[in-house]
């Protein structure tokens, strides 16, 4: 059978065997140490490639590789330079290392190890440290990506693909893992620990202090790493303002950056209670879809699993039932082309809304690859509509070639909108999603694993319609003595309870005062709000250099902006990159991590072989098909997939996906197939995506061959009777009485209307019987529906029907709940 990974000669699986992982969680940023165990078992030297991601804002900081018992470290150096090095060494036979940031993403990396001898084991460890992002319920949360799980090519790949170290496989199997893998984790802050949970088993958490400062924990034996690993820290009172100076280096630099204190503010604006009793009811909403085809993959392995488009189909009808009556919105599919429901954006009434909805029930994952440049810079293109900001809600579970590109046009368009983006599944680049919303002055999250997705997208939404901040300050207030030089750039938006943090150089000396202040000063619907926080000045023990580290990360990214920009020094904003990166010991563009065996002995000979093991899942990438041998007989397993019968016949079938590069950008995407495309046999024969798609007939090739078994349904989606509710409700906010809104109660039509008060009208009845199920029935969803109900109860305001005690009290009877009229809001 074909070996999914790092094959030899003899389809042999190497040379990856081992991956130790430590996190080091300190308050809101976590550091982490990863040792990857290389093992050539060739019989001739081997050179491997590794491409993997990490977190969008990680600052890689120490790079080193282990042969036997001697550690060579890496130097950041200039990257054009450590590639001529490691070029060298590896041409002379010498063992090399070199670590490199992308230049198009900012979280993939390429990691190069070269001449490894025959037999040879390689321990290479990477440190990075990252903040950790804030969860809706204050949790902190941190993602272990596929740095450390490498999504295999198989056998075949193309040269071409192999090359770039991106042909890549979006799933494994768990049995494909060749590796075993640790972790261990340690957590400590100021505040106690509550809790800290994981999508993955982790043994007992053990408290390390009586306090519950620190903790430890460690990830359960057995565990096959075929999904980003997730950790989640609870921290009492982790919504408070908090600060953590660091101490800096003594042999650094004087006045340089690693030589000063620097202090990381972790602020939670609060908005005044009376703003935030009335979300507004303007703005124009763009919705924009991933409509590639991967987006018609499920959204995770367990049971009750949606297809990606499905669930996005779902919080779209969501979304649109919440939206305020005379609004504007439009809504935007993408996939190597793009379209739109309308050619501007049109006022939210009954009409409109029908219109979209009827175009939403034949949205399909049928539009190719994933191209999100062109939709956006014809959103950007259309004119504002006066008194309504501009509002994108980007929906990918992608990754682009243009990263930076794309970035860099959203930030351009900051002034006129604000971008929120949401990453689905774990193959979306944390660096696109976190980056749009970022530079969009929006908010990013990402919807992985079992995750709904309708709850996320909803309290973006609550951001949204959130009144902009403006006219925003950052004061601050030390001893005689200290200056302060602000590293990050200027705050550009606040969210009523989303953490900003700020990141900032202390100079000089104070002989007394251990107290500084810093107050952010800002106008909400023109009134000025002041948040303050005092913090001590003394260094926090411990720390590390994590807070240097990730500040000098987030002045080279203002930097990487700012030459991109078209700022006229562009040589000497490189020049500086170069410096901070080199002295921060940090990664960036323009540099590189270079590890050399200088060790005259140690030389290799003989040709090298290439191995490459690419790790992060992209639709842009040509992947080789499933690949089978004649004669072979296909069935349907338990789960679903067609299998090969046997250990000797090796029909690998995927039902779900053929490649196409049929498409502007040239590269093979994924397409649905016919239907008549079930068994893959093409007897080695190479894939040729491009004539299979050209065909004119619907039949499939006289080498695909068609197994008599029944061909896999697809999944219906989860029968959500909130759905059902939801999709009934008028633009307005009311709810009409008929069968179907009895059929979401469980009775019959003719209770709903014979227990209807006389004097009420049939409308208004049926919307407090909406509002009683909602509450009475699912309000452990109720961040999902809160707009729905909002609206409910303005419309039921409107009617002026005076006190509805009575009809509150029928409806509970009739619905078998108990809930009262102040709950409902009515």
């Amino acid at each position: 059978m074909v070996n999914y990974g790092l094959v030899s000669a003899k389809n042999e699986l190497v040379p990856l065997k081992s991956i130790s992982v430590e996190v080091r969680v300190q308050d809101h940023v976590a550091t982490v140490s990863s040792t990857l165990q290389y093992v050539n078992e060739e019989e001739r030297p081997l050179e491997a490639l590794f491409v993997f991601p990490l977190p969008a804002d990680a600052a890689v900081c120490h790079f080193s590789a282990k042969i036997g018992e001697q550690e060579i470290v890496a130097e950041v150096q200039e990257r054009q330079k450590a590639r001529d090095q490691y070029d060298d060494a590896v041409s002379s036979g010498r063992q090399a290392f070199l670590l490199e940031e992308s230049a198009e993403s900012p979280d993939v990396f390429k990691l190069s190890v070269g001449c490894l001898s025959a037999g040879q084991n390689a321990a290479v460890t990477i440190i990075y440290v990252t903040e950790l992002t804030v969860q809706e319920d204050h949790s902190l949360h941190f993602c272990l990506p596929a740095v450390l799980n490498p999504r295999y090519t198989p056998a075949g790949t193309t040269a071409a693909a192999s090359a770039s170290g991106a042909g890549i496989v979006s799933e494994i199997s768990s049995g494909a893992v060749p590796y075993t893998l640790t972790l261990s984790v340690h957590v400590s802050s100021p505040k106690p620990i509550s809790k800290l949970e994981s999508n993955c088993t982790l043994d007992p958490l053990v408290f390390l202090h009586s306090d519950h400062t620190q903790a430890t924990v460690n990830l359960s034996p057995g565990h096959m790493f075929d999904k980003d690993l997730e950790l989640f820290v609870y921290y009492q009172d982790t919504h408070q303002p908090s600060a953590i100076v660091e101490a800096g280096v003594t042999t650094a630099p004087p006045g340089s950056l690693m030589r000063d204190p620097v202090v990381m503010i972790s602020l939670y604006p609060e908005f005044p209670e009376e703003v935030m009793k009335s979300l507004g009811t303007q703005g124009e909403f763009v919705f924009v879809i991933d409509r590639s085809g991967s987006m018609d993959s499920m959204m995770h392995r367990g049971k009750g699993a949606q297809r990606r488009i499905e669930s996005a189909k779902d919080t779209l009808l969501l979304l649109l039932k919440s939206l305020p009556m005379g609004c504007y919105f439009n809504i935007y599919g993408f996939g190597s082309r793009f379209e739109s429901f309308f050619p501007q954006s049109i006022m939210y009434n009954q009409d409109s809304m029908d219109q979209a909805l009827q175009r939403l029930k034949k949205m399909r994952a049928d539009m190719g690859g994933t191209e999100i440049l062109m939709p956006l810079k014809d959103i950007y293109s259309k004119r504002l509509i006066p008194d309504h900001p501009r509002q994108l809600f980007i929906f990918t579970d992608g990754e682009v070639g243009n990263t930076k590109e794309v970035l860099d046009l959203v930030k351009s368009h900051a002034h006129s909108h604000r971008c929120f983006s949401f990453g689905i599944g774990e193959g979306a680049s944390a660096a696109l999603i976190t980056g749009m919303a970022r530079e969009g002055s929006g908010h990013a999250q990402f919807i992985t694993d079992t995750d709904r997705m309708q709850p996320k997208v909803m309290q973006s939404l609550r951001f949204a319609l959130q009144p902009s901040v403006v006219n925003i300050s950052v004061d601050w207030t030390l001893p005689d003595g200290l200056t302060v030089d602000t590293l990050s750039p200027p705050i550009n938006v606040l969210f009523q309870g989303q953490r900003t943090l700020i990141y900032a150089q202390l100079k000089g000396e104070s002989l007394e005062g251990t107290e500084g202040t810093v107050t952010v000063k800002y106008s909400l619907k023109k009134q000025p709000v002041t948040n303050q926080l005092s913090f001590s000045l003394k260094p926090t023990e411990e720390a590390g250099l994590s807070i240097h580290r990730l500040a000098a990360r987030t002045l080279i990214r203002s930097l990487e902006q700012k030459k991109r920009s078209g700022a006229a020094d562009v040589e000497g904003i490189r020049s500086r990159m170069v410096e901070l990166s080199v002295q921060a010991g940090v990664s960036s563009v323009h540099t590189a991590f270079i590890a050399v065996n200088k060790d005259t002995r140690q030389t290799v000979k003989g040709p090298l072989q290439q191995r490459r093991v690419p790790t992060k899942a992209s639709r842009n990438a040509p992947i080789a098909p499933p690949v089978s041998y004649p004669d072979s007989e296909c069935f349907e397993s338990d789960d679903g997939d067609y299998e090969s019968p046997d250990e000797d016949s090796d029909c690998i079938i995927d039902d779900d996906y053929i490649e196409d590069d049929d498409d502007d950008d040239g590269d093979c995407d994924y397409e649905p197939p016919p239907a008549e495309v079930f068994c893959i046999c093409t007897g080695g024969a190479a894939w040729d995506c491009k004539e299979y798609l050209n065909s004119k007939t619907v039949a499939a090739p006289s080498h695909i061959a068609k197994p008599e078994g029944k061909r896999r349904a697809a999944p219906e989606p989860p029968n959500e009777m909130l759905l059902q509710l939801v999709s009934l409700q008028k633009a307005a906010g009311c709810w009409e009485l008929d069968v179907a809104l009895a059929d979401v109660f469980g009775i019959t039509e003719d209770e709903l209307t014979n227990q209807k008060p006389a004097q009420l009208d049939g409308s208004v009845w049926a919307t407090v019987l909406a509002l009683i199920w909602l509450y009475g029935c699912k309000i452990e969803q109720q961040v999902e529906w809160q707009f729905v109900a909002m609206k409910a109860v303005s419309w039921i305001s409107s009617q002026k029907v005076g006190d509805l005690s009575q009809c509150v009290c029928v409806g509970n009877v009739l619905l078998g709940c108990q809930v009262t009229k102040e709950t409902l809001g009515i």
